[in-house]
């Protein structure tokens, strides 16, 4: 079993307006709403990927009901802790006559300790069932930068893995945990690391500078694919993993899709190379979707065989 923790859960509108502007009144040409947040679109990859899920976080309010409600009509298994406020709502609009993608996303609600404690306790028991559990996604108000940071050592002791991806204060207290695997996009491991990457060698030496910081593994997804440092036989080895992009309808959650991927082949007991293979052609493929969390498990397969994967080396006193 995967279980996948959004603590600040959302409804997601995506919203295809053409020759978008702002000040102007306009009239979608085609739009989704979805339970979103990070987490929840890594459940829906999964589920359509055909591995066991389980999605768990806070749910408050009618909002939040609405998303517990939208992921059982999805049969993607959820056992959320309810929380007194309401959940949030984000809203996407994407431009199809330019691909620019805007985003609104609400703060969320405000979550008590007890809450937290509460949340805490209910994962702790599902994880004893779980291989893996991904921790996604920003925070709502109240909760501590440390959250996953804590929750990672609390599940140190079991034989789960852990996988976090988020962003900010909550990404470095987390890296600092030592979990399993840290997955950043590029901004957000610009911030991780402390300096910008303006080449792909810079883009490199960042994946080792992560590891460098406590997770076992690390990824940095970009539009094209990634850089990795996983281990191969208890060896630390650098892959770099892209596929040449078709013209993209949105480009939103498909790093959700990517990290989906990845693990479902990991949960399989997929080889590194695989794994990674998969996950960069599920992000791709996710491109084609204007909401988050949709694929084609049969077309991402098939885009497995245009991923080009290769090893870099690097100078003994970097590596």
């Amino acid at each position: 079993m995967i279980i996948t923790v959004t603590l600040n859960a959302a409804i997601d509108k995506s919203l295809a307006v053409p020759n978008f502007r702002l000040g102007r009144r306009h009239r979608t040409v085609d739009q989704v709403t979805m339970a979103g947040g990070k987490g929840v679109n890594i459940a829906r990859t999964l589920k359509a990927l055909g591995q066991p899920v389980i999605a768990t976080g806070f749910a408050g309010g009618a909002t939040g009901t609405h998303i517990v409600e939208q992921l059982t009509e999805e049969s993607i298994l959820n056992d959320f802790v309810r929380i007194r406020e309401e959940s949030r709502t984000n809203t996407s609009v994407l431009d199809p006559t330019t691909g620019e993608q805007t985003e609104i996303n609400e703060r969320g609600p405000l979550v008590t300790e007890r809450e937290v404690e509460l949340f805490r306790d209910k994962l702790l028991y599902l994880a004893r069932g779980a291989a893996i559990v991904v921790f996604a996604g920003s925070l709502p108000r109240g909760v501590d930068a440390d959250i996953y940071a804590s929750l990672v050592r609390d599940l140190e002791r079991s034989e789960v893995t852990t996988v976090v991806d988020t962003d900010g204060e909550p990404l470095r207290l987390a890296a600092r945990a030592e979990p399993d695997l840290v997955s950043p996009n590029v901004i957000e491991a610009e911030e991780l690391v402390g300096h910008e990457f303006s080449t792909e060698d810079e883009r490199t030496l960042a994946v080792t500078e992560i590891t460098a910081l406590g997770p076992r593994e690390a990824i940095i997804t970009l539009p094209d694919g990634c850089f990795a440092q996983v281990l191969v036989d208890g060896q630390r080895r650098l892959k770099r993993a892209s596929i040449d992009l078709r013209e993209p309808i949105a480009r939103r959650g498909s790093g959700d899709a990517f990290l989906a991927g990845y693990l479902a082949a990991r949960y399989e007991g997929r080889p590194p190379d695989q794994c990674l293979r998969f996950g960069v052609a599920c992000g791709a493929e996710s491109t084609g979707r204007l909401a988050a969390g949709q694929l084609d498990p049969r077309e991402a397969r098939r885009l497995m065989g245009d991923v080009e994967l290769s090893v870099i080396e690097l100078p003994a006193e970097v590596g």
